[in-house]
């Protein structure tokens, strides 16, 4: 990641199969600390994972959806679902941070969960949820490739 990512975040990479404790509280990897502990944003993803966003990445994202038309239903319910259930938090000392219930509901949390590194954010799944879907995907990988990369030849 040399050169071409000089100056920029280090993206958010890796999958990671940690516990939610009796209190609802996530470890975060080690590996997502330094990015995260800043503070963060959580809020509903797409498939019913969550979303866990440095500040900054948050702020990137909410100044694009704001910028689409008012008049655009879609825009405005999308911002709002976006935006009800987000939460700013702030890792405690141990790198815990509290998932509120309301997001633990949403993507079926109980104990066991994936946390991969998407780039620019990172995804918490059901444990089980994640694997199934991952499993789903496999399937269809390769073939993608083309279409989400159409220069690169892999």
């Amino acid at each position: 990641m040399s050169e071409m990512f000089a100056g920029a975040p280090s993206l958010l990479l890796g999958t990671f199969t940690p516990r939610l404790d009796d209190k609802g509280r996530l470890l975060l990897p080690a590996k997502f600390r330094s990015q995260l502990a800043p503070g963060l944003v959580m809020t509903r993803g797409q498939e019913r994972c969550l979303f866990l966003l440095p500040m900054d990445e948050f702020r990137r994202m909410y100044e694009q959806i704001r910028q689409a038309p008012v008049a655009s239903k879609q825009a405005r319910d999308y911002l709002r679902v976006f935006l009800s259930g987000a939460s700013d938090e702030m890792p405690d000392k141990q790198g815990r941070v509290s998932i509120p219930q309301v997001l633990r509901d949403y993507a079926g949390l109980d104990r066991e969960v994936a946390v991969i590194g998407a780039g620019t954010r990172v995804e918490v799944w059901d444990a089980a949820a994640w694997e199934v879907y991952l499993a789903e995907q496999e399937a269809s990988y390769a073939e993608t490739a083309e279409e989400v990369l159409p220069a690169m030849r892999l």
